[in-house]
């Protein structure tokens, strides 16, 4: 079984895509019936959620609904740790983008561990459209004190930067 699936593997890396597929359909096979959230990115303010429903040609047949929430920070900055950049005027999503897993897994294939990542993509920088409440951003700005001039670094989510 596990070496038929490695020239899928194979393809699969070659495809970045296909993971995506993939990982969607793999949550999927132990479905009970309920919305699952697919995706959360709170970088890109989006959520990706998917239900199987009866089909309106078929009721005894199921199909799978996908519904894509976006919504759209308005008042986003193009650099959003600098409050005097100008506002963000486009917002790209891609599925392949949104749907990135790049924490390792271990897999094991011929009997051997090997350490894989479901993207190609993850060293290059993610554009965010806003905070992720999880990650500490910060700014510096000039403070004046007695007549002197300091820059001073300041934290744009404190609840993230400051430990209880």
């Amino acid at each position: 079984m596990k070496s038929s699936l490695l020239p899928w593997v194979a393809l699969a890396v070659s495809l970045e895509f296909v993971l995506v597929a993939v990982w969607f359909t793999g949550t999927l096979l132990d479905y009970d019936g309920e919305e699952r959230v697919l995706v959360n990115n709170k970088c890109k303010c989006t959520t990706v959620t998917s239900r199987l429903v009866p089909s309106k040609e078929n009721p005894d047949e199921e199909i799978l609904e996908r519904n894509i929430r976006i919504t759209v920070p308005l008042r986003s900055r193009q650099n959003i740790s600098d409050p005097t950049s100008p506002l963000r005027t486009t917002f790209v999503y891609r599925m392949a983008e949104l749907c990135k897993k790049c924490d390792p897994v271990e897999v094991e294939l011929g009997g051997e561990i090997y350490e894989a990542q479901q993207s190609t993509s993850c060293n290059e920088p993610e554009t965010c459209y806003t905070y992720n409440r999880d990650k500490c951003y910060t700014t510096t700005f000039p403070f004046i004190y007695h007549g002197e001039t300091k820059h001073i670094q300041a934290a744009l989510t404190p609840a993230s930067c400051y430990a209880d």
